[in-house]
């Protein structure tokens, strides 16, 4: 694996330049969190794909990681770490400890990992949980915890969390969440099935408030693991 991502580690297509490039057009598309702007240019999305597909890695498009599933794009990625950080309106907060379901190839995790003391992330296919967790120790990504396990439950034992972050889309709010909320926490997530609009839900309290905003395209969530 070290031989692997060492030699992937950046020239022409998968530059520093390249990925600077890619964040001026997040700031286009208005992503204005100078903060989650700076983690999408500091992590290597080229790493995170096979290498057959890393001259795309900076396309503004979801590409196959295996198993069914993919690493979502870069815009989807900025704009749930922003709203994470800040819900529809509000102002940024630091992060403590987030929970993530649907590590993938670890990207995301990656990304949050800038913006956050710790991230537990959640994976139900054990074989990407197998893959992933020795590239975020090869990059060296040491505040992310990858744990094999039904993300719809949850992670009881680390709660409370700043902000859950769900990679995949359900048709409603999994309401085993809900509690692992901290005070102020926020869950984002794609809600729906067939048609899914991105979703936030913020916690004061004992009560919570769901705001709906645009749409978007994720692979379903699935319960239990394999």
């Amino acid at each position: 694996m070290a031989e692997t991502l060492n030699s992937r580690a950046g020239i022409g297509m998968t530059s520093a330049r390249t990925r600077g490039r890619m964040v001026e057009r997040l700031r286009e598309q208005g992503i204005k969190d100078a903060i989650v702007l700076a983690a999408m240019g500091d992590v290597p999305r080229h790493l995170f794909v096979d290498q057959a597909l890393e001259s795309r890695a900076y396309e503004d498009t979801a590409l196959p990681i295996g198993f069914g599933q993919t690493i979502s794009n870069p815009y989807i990625v900025a704009r749930m770490a922003e709203l994470a950080r800040h819900g529809e309106n509000g102002n940024g907060r630091d992060l403590g400890r987030v929970l993530e379901i649907g590590l993938g190839c670890g990207y995301q995790a990656a990304v949050l990992g800038k913006l956050a003391r710790e991230v537990v992330s959640m994976e139900r296919i054990a074989a990407l949980v197998g893959k992933t967790r020795p590239r975020l120790r090869q990059l060296r990504i040491n505040n992310v915890k990858p744990k094999h396990g039904d993300g719809i439950s949850g992670a009881q034992d680390f709660a409370p969390f700043d902000a859950i972050v769900i990679a995949a889309a359900f048709g409603e709010v999994p309401q085993a969440l809900l509690p692992q909320l901290a005070e102020g926490g926020r869950l984002v997530m794609p809600l729906g099935n067939a048609t899914q609009t991105l979703c936030v839900v913020e916690r004061q309290g004992d009560s919570y408030s769901e705001s709906l905003l645009e749409g978007v395209k994720f692979v379903p969530l699935l319960p239990g693991v394999a």
